[in-house]
């Protein structure tokens, strides 16, 4: 069972987490109201909000719900099992709370969010899967599935698990399509053989490709075409196939604008435009500060099994990225794995390493990534 893909022909999301909001911190209502009616206008119809984005759900009733008929837009809301102290009636009671903030009558899409290695046995003890398919039974959602910040083989653990989720919603943009601390491309290679659409979340990782390093700039500036560092972004995604819908996290009438100029419209990448975005990687992932080569002769005799490689990528990657998101990456490749501090110094690894490295001494600076 999944989503029908054709039934969202048009490709562009509109992610309600990061909207505008007015000096005293509330959300800009009135903003957020005109950039939903540029947005329908433009063919636009996929609304993405979750109980906790705070104020979003209530600005997506008064900007959204209130101002046009339910059947002319879908909402997507989610529920969240992370922290200390759960219990499973207070989760469940996520989804009516969501449920009355938003004054939506049900949910086209409802996602257990933020799977990930640390809660995802959560939403089996408290019975938030059968909870979720109760609520589709009632009428109350429409279609289920997950969002997912995980490593590829707690994915396919999960789609296993619950083959009846009908859609997952991945991390993936051009900077991590082979970050092994999110597995953009190994993760939605996962999702196409288990016949799951996809929705993409963080196209532009945060807004860190809306402002690229200037070394990525310097790729795209050189096609002198008018576009955003983010167009280049969003259409990376949205040009590859099983894609439901692309969210972008829209904060200014600017950038919705922006995001409609070409996908109103939206025309695939061309074979130029793929080598382009290839330059736009090499730049991105250039500092080679750890001139590691991912040969992995380091990894075969390590006592302690640390991912030397994929820790020294992370680290290669924490340029122009917050401390939190290389914090999470570095937390993937470890999940289940030996952490640089967990390093005995015995040199097995430095003796078998081609490239020489002082593997050493750079697991004791990657420290720095562990919580």
């Amino acid at each position: 069972m999944s989503v029908n893909i054709a039934s969202n022909p048009f490709k562009l999301g509109f992610g309600l987490m990061r909207l505008p909001r007015l000096e005293d911190g509330q959300i800009d209502v009135p903003q957020v109201s005109q950039m939903v009616d540029k947005f329908i206008e433009a063919g636009g119809t996929y609304f993405d909000t979750a109980f906790a984005y705070q104020g979003s759900e209530e600005a997506a009733r008064k900007a959204l719900v209130e101002r046009y008929p339910r059947e002319s837009y879908t909402l997507a809301t989610k529920l969240i099992a992370m922290g200390e102290g759960l219990d499973e009636e207070t989760l469940k009671q996520e989804f009516y709370t969501s449920l009355e903030r938003t004054g939506a009558g049900y949910f086209d899409y409802y996602l257990l969010h933020a799977l990930q290695r640390s809660n995802y046995e959560n939403y089996e003890k408290f019975h938030l899967w059968d909870f979720v398919k109760e609520l589709k039974e009632k009428g109350l959602i429409k279609h289920y599935g997950f969002s997912f910040h995980g490593d590829p083989d707690l994915l396919v653990e999960l789609l296993e698990k619950h083959p009846d989720a009908e859609f997952v919603q991945l991390q993936i943009n051009y900077a991590d399509w082979e970050n092994p601390g999110v597995a953009s491309r190994r993760n939605w290679e996962i999702c196409k053989q288990y016949g799951k659409p996809v929705i993409v979340m963080e196209p532009v990782k945060g807004g860190i490709l809306a402002d690229p390093i200037d070394e990525v700039k310097a790729v795209f500036d050189k096609e002198n075409n008018g576009l955003s560092y983010s167009s280049w972004a969003v259409r990376f995604v949205a040009s590859k196939d099983n894609i439901l819908a692309v969210l972008s996290g829209m904060s200014s009438l600017e950038q919705m604008e922006d995001n409609l100029s070409y996908m109103r419209d939206f025309k695939p990448l061309t074979e130029h435009e793929e080598e382009v975005i290839k330059a736009a990687q090499e730049a991105l992932n250039g500092d080679k500060s750890i001139p590691c080569t991912s040969c992995r002769y380091c990894t075969k005799g390590c006592p302690m099994e640390i991912p030397i490689p994929d820790i020294f990528t992370v680290a290669n990657r924490m340029k122009g990225s917050p401390h939190f998101r290389t914090v999470r990456e570095y937390t993937i490749v470890t999940q289940d794995k030996g952490k640089a501090s967990d390093c005995i110094q015995c040199g097995q690894c430095e003796a078998a390493c081609p490239q020489q490295l002082p593997i050493i001494e750079l697991l004791e600076k990657c420290r720095e990534m562990e919580q």
